[in-house]
């Protein structure tokens, strides 16, 4: 840390080493029968993470450490290599490897205002790594970096505000994980057993089901391979050598941009000439497009403005919208499209293709039905959406506390109880 840096008015800059002291196990207490699981902040990611590490019994010239709760620790080297957290209250006595070593912390430290700090100043690590391999972190180097350090109440002041909101970062995400995992279990009755005119999802004891190519189905419905009910095309080739194929008007989709239900805007833009030269097509408005390989391999989206792709995306055109509804399309191929990838695992990425799809089966309840299918899973959609939206608005919050609170730019005392209520 420069010696510029000014320190505020009550703060204090300090070594780590003033303030924290490395906790060994006495040799007649090393217990290399039990495991640790250890709740680590990696390097680089604001999200925490249980990392399992296990003791290697063989080895007896490993130096073990055991744990007390509200102890301070880091990853060293090897896989843990930057991370750091609170040992929890439920992993006191626990024993791990030294590639992940432990400190008692000082009565004028709280130890998660530290763990806060710490994450604001990862980067600052990279300094103090050493090895020409497998590189480490020292605990004499870890122990020479400097923070600052307000009065032990203010660091509990910051430390519990920053709580309150990861707490109800945690909780929102449990909300969003559960009503993914009723949107999951909806998917699978809804598409294979449907839902009837009084919205119940029907079963074989009250209605009558077929043997088809894609499982048990309603007797009413039918299957049909994609090709017959829709019209598919690939991308275009883009060519970035050519300026003036370039920022034009005409919104160009890559296959990592669908990553959401509806898509309505891209990254690039291209001109007529550069759409042209790419023998590259338009693609209506409730077309349903797949990427085709890459990282986003299976992702499937609904398109809600006029675009066009790359060769990497897969646009979906109906051709009778009296038999075939367009978001029952995108939730069919939701969850079947997945499916389908995992059966061509082999050696890398797996990729699919324009053959592939077309020659995908789906099945086609009445067209009220599929409708009815998919407003149920529209629903769901708009909950989890919303749930996103909040905790993505909560985690710029806490980024914006962060960067406010552990710089003294913003004192806790100036937070208006209005604000710490939101939480």
């Amino acid at each position: 840390m420069s010696e510029n840096v000014k320190v505020l008015e009550g703060w204090k800059r300090v070594k780590l080493g003033e303030v924290l002291s490395i906790s060994r196990i006495p040799d007649n207490e090393k217990d290399p029968n039990k495991r640790i699981t250890v709740r680590l902040w990696n390097k680089g990611v604001f999200a925490r993470e249980v990392r399992e590490v296990e003791l290697n019994r063989e080895k007896e010239s490993t130096i073990y450490y055991k744990r007390k709760a509200g102890q301070f620790i880091y990853g060293k080297q090897n896989l843990v290599r930057g991370a750091f957290g609170v040992i929890p209250p439920e992993l006191d006595g626990y024993c791990s490897t030294s590639d992940v070593p432990s400190f008692d912390v000082s009565k004028n430290l709280d130890v998660y205002y530290l763990d806060y700090t710490l994450r604001t100043l990862y980067k600052a690590f990279s300094l103090y790594e050493k090895g020409t391999g497998s590189k480490r972190v020292h605990e004499k180097d870890f122990l020479s970096f400097e923070i600052f350090l307000p009065p032990i109440f203010e660091q509990q002041k910051i430390a519990e505000i920053l709580k309150t909101v990861d707490r109800a970062i945690e909780k929102t995400g449990k909300i969003i994980e559960k009503y993914k995992r009723i949107k999951q279990g909806l998917m699978q009755d809804l598409l294979t057993k449907g839902i009837d005119e009084n919205g119940k999802i029907r079963n074989e004891k009250t209605h009558k089901f077929k043997d088809s190519p894609i499982g048990r189905i309603p007797e009413k419905w039918e299957v049909v391979r994609l090709m017959e009910v829709v019209s598919s095309y690939a991308g275009g080739t883009p060519n970035r050598d050519i300026d003036e194929f370039y920022n034009g008007n005409i919104k160009w989709l890559k296959s990592g941009e669908i990553s959401k239900k509806y898509i309505s805007d891209t990254e690039e833009k291209i001109t007529e000439k550069g759409l042209k030269f790419s023998n590259a097509k338009y693609i209506a408005v409730n077309a349903v497009v797949i990427a085709l390989y890459g990282a986003t391999a299976g992702q499937v989206g609904i398109v809600k403005d006029i675009l066009t792709a790359n060769q990497a995306v897969l646009a979906l055109n109906i051709l009778d919208k009296l038999r075939l509804f367009h978001e029952y399309l995108y939730y069919f191929l939701s969850k079947f499209i997945p499916m389908i990838l995992s059966q061509l695992q082999g050696s890398g990425q797996p990729n699919l293709s324009k053959n592939i799809v077309d020659n995908t089966f789906i099945s086609l309840p009445p067209l009220p039905e599929q409708q009815r299918i998919a407003s149920v899973l529209s629903q769901i959609d708009e909950v989890i959406e919303k749930e996103e939206a909040y905790k993505e608005k909560l985690e710029r919050i806490k980024k914006g506390l962060m960067e406010d609170l552990l710089t003294g730019k913003v004192r806790v005392d100036d937070l208006t109880e209005n604000q710490k209520e939101e939480f």
